[in-house]
């Protein structure tokens, strides 16, 4: 009886320390400082720095042309981004998936070896563009749900290339809740990070998109606290887009210019994604 109770009373100790443990690390992640950065497709011009600057810590950088665009207006630019003491979120264009199926058959490869040959593109770009090795470079995932086998072939292709060329490797996906048939949900990046795990593959760092209010507070500087993203592995949350996604952002409308995109006052006529992270330097790319 001694010997059970005792092992009752070990049990009850056990638990609530595992209990305090949580509460504490909780009580971590709510002081712990955090960084606010912006992306956009086209470079703000150098005039702009100094203002956005003074609200931003990092920065989005495209290494390839931007989604939709046939140049990229951010090359070359680095330096005058360090100087003015900015940090990096480095970021690649991802296919999307009609254009990965296309790609096996032009190039009549598997959608691993397209993503590998994108891959080695976004490196030759990141050392042409200065950033030292161990970088993290995101691949950009703009499709949301669970990833199609090509689309993960080729996604995985990708960030395992990155990994093995002297960078490290992230992705830039929705973390958004999706539903994934009767009564279950997924999100992109949670389905990445599982394949990843099950491979056995190098670690993948998340950035992701997730602009729904709440957990998003919409178009504001004072960002929300980055574990409320609702992806418990993600280093950066983009929580603000341009132009706002009006199904997702009704509860916080009013945080939006009148034609939905998201600005500074400094600057109303540049609009701009926000993101938050724990680093001033994402990619770890100065």
């Amino acid at each position: 009886m001694r010997v059970m109770i005792a092992a009752v009373l070990f049990g009850v100790c056990v638990t609530m320390m595992g209990a305090q443990e949580r509460v504490q690390g909780l009580s971590r992640a709510r002081n712990e400082r955090q960084y606010v950065g912006f992306d956009r497709n086209e470079y703000p011009g150098d005039a702009a720095l100094a203002v956005l600057r003074r609200h931003f810590s990092f920065v989005g950088y495209w290494l390839t042309n931007p989604p939709g665009e046939t140049a990229n207006s951010w090359r070359g630019k680095r330096e005058a981004l360090v100087k003015q003491g900015f940090g990096f979120v480095v970021l690649a264009n991802g296919r999307e998936d009609a254009a990965i199926r296309k790609a096996q058959k032009t190039m009549r490869t598997r959608a691993k070896a397209v993503g590998e040959s994108d891959a080695l593109e976004a490196v030759a770009a990141a050392r042409r563009e200065g950033f030292p090795l161990g970088t993290i470079l995101f691949l950009d995932q703009e499709e949301g749900g669970r990833l199609l086998p090509e689309q993960a072939e080729y996604l995985l292709g990708w960030t395992e290339w990155v990994s093995g060329h002297g960078y490290r490797a992230g992705v830039y996906a929705s973390g958004q809740p999706v539903s994934d048939g009767p009564g279950v949900t997924i999100t992109t990046a949670e389905d990445i990070r599982m394949r990843v795990k099950e491979r056995h593959l190098q670690e993948v760092t998340m950035w992701v998109y997730e602009d729904a209010c709440p957990p998003s507070n919409g178009c504001r500087l004072a960002a929300p606290r980055l574990e409320a993203s609702g992806t418990e592995s993600a280093e950066v949350w983009q929580y603000a887009q341009s132009p706002r996604r009006k199904e997702n952002t009704a509860a916080c409308a009013q945080t939006y210019a009148a034609d939905g995109n998201c600005y500074v006052p400094e600057l109303p006529g540049m609009h701009l994604d926000l993101s938050v992270a724990r680093s001033a330097d994402p990619s770890r790319g100065r």
